[in-house]
């Protein structure tokens, strides 16, 4: 190589995908912060990326002369965009260029923008041309307002596709209906969490572990940031003048994964586990005191169940306040309320009996389902009843102080 890229390229991050706060930044990077970083992710984009750096220069220069950088994360482009780009950095002194050779994605490419970037706001947008510039400056004002998160949208007011297919909306669209039916609670704050243009505060994602799979980093951002306040803001998805299409069947594999992995991440797989443990030992509470009211000492079949049940029940309420829900039970300290979710404990636990026997006479007797296998599901099922209703009303998050 004969061009001083070798010393002017930025280095790329290594190790966890993780932001910095902005105490964090590295003194090389800059004595002060500014306002906007904006990481343009390229591949195969030559042709594309002066126009874009020179669009977005022009408008940034008379909006925020000064408060801004953008960079190029460039995934070592056989074309060699990031040499084009690296060329381009004298007559743009706010341009900033990434060649990484060892990782590859979208996603990954715009987190390790993220990582090297000086700005309080954190942005993304495509090199070709497809996300119209002038929006910038509205998503922009919408995060001065206060926003956490400021997403440019094609499907609200001013927004829209320019020529799209029927099939590709079909596509966008369903991918967007399969958000809805697998992470609601992610998907459904935005009306297009496929959008590859947006902004974010950094304050919002530093410190986050972000690991996101394939090409849709919006909906990593909106399921591990504290994202309180949402903007959107339409814009029209313009047709690509240069290069080529990067939309493949992959895309959507690769999304569909990522929506399964945030679930499952956001799921409490180990609060369930030890929920699960406590539960089996109640198990053998209950078998033991049975056998020493019933066989022992002679009690009646009924009152030794009800008796030897509420035992168990005693039990199992005890260790999931200790340990399945003791980081939350020490911010709700007092007889009185360990009392009150002790009372809902039980309600729930009569509520997953009372479903345990309506499920196993439904398997068995309208499906005509094997009595044992009937039993194993209902058990199964009613675990999961009784886990959700005791975290979300037993031991309420909310409640925690």
């Amino acid at each position: 190589m004969n061009l001083p890229e070798m010393n002017t390229l930025l280095s790329v991050p290594t190790g966890p995908l993780q932001i910095p706060t902005q105490a964090a930044i590295p003194t090389e990077l800059g004595e002060f912060a500014i306002r906007l970083s904006l990481v343009i992710p390229t591949y195969k984009e030559s042709e594309n990326v002066r126009e874009i750096v020179q669009q977005l220069t022009q408008l940034l220069n008379a909006a925020i002369p000064n408060e801004y950088e953008l960079i190029i994360v460039d995934d070592d482009s056989p074309d060699l965009t990031w040499k084009v780009a690296a060329e381009l950095m004298p007559e743009f002194p706010q341009l900033r260029v990434m060649r990484r050779q060892e990782e590859r994605g979208l996603s990954t490419a715009v987190i390790r923008g993220w990582q090297v970037a000086r700005g309080e706001v954190l942005g993304v947008i495509d090199a070709d041309l497809q996300h119209p510039p002038e929006s910038l400056l509205q998503l922009l004002a919408e995060i001065e307002r206060g926003a956490d998160l400021a997403v440019g949208s094609r499907h609200i007011e001013g927004g829209g596709v320019s020529d799209w297919s029927v099939i590709r909306r079909f596509l966008s669209r369903g991918a967007q209906v399969l958000g809805l039916i697998i992470l609601p609670g992610v998907i459904g704050r935005v009306s297009d969490p496929m959008s590859g243009y947006f902004m974010v505060r950094r304050e919002a994602i530093a410190g986050k572990i972000l690991d996101p799979i394939g090409y849709k980093i919006l909906i990593e951002v909106l399921g591990r940031g504290q994202i309180r306040w949402v903007a959107e803001v339409g814009y029209v998805f313009q047709e690509r003048l240069e290069g080529e299409s990067k939309v493949t069947g992959k895309q959507y594999i690769e999304y569909l994964q990522h929506l399964v992995k945030l679930r499952l991440a956001r799921w409490p797989i180990m609060r369930f586990l030890r929920f699960g443990i406590v539960g089996f030992s109640g198990v053998f509470v209950d078998m033991g005191v049975f056998y020493l009211f019933y066989t022992v000492l002679g009690f009646p079949l009924t009152r030794s169940a009800i008796f030897s049940a509420e035992v168990a029940i005693i039990n199992n309420f005890l260790w999931n306040d200790i340990w399945t829900f003791g980081d939350i039970s020490s911010h709700q300290k007092g007889m009185g309320k360990r009392f009150k979710r002790f009372l809902k404990f039980n309600l729930i636990c009569l509520s997953g009996l009372i479903l345990n026997v309506l499920l196993v006479n439904l398997l068995f007797n309208v499906f005509g389902m094997n009595a044992y296998l009937a039993k194993v599901i209902a058990i199964a099922i009613v675990t999961f009843w009784n886990f959700w209703l005791n975290l979300k009303l037993s031991w309420r998050v909310t409640e925690v102080k």
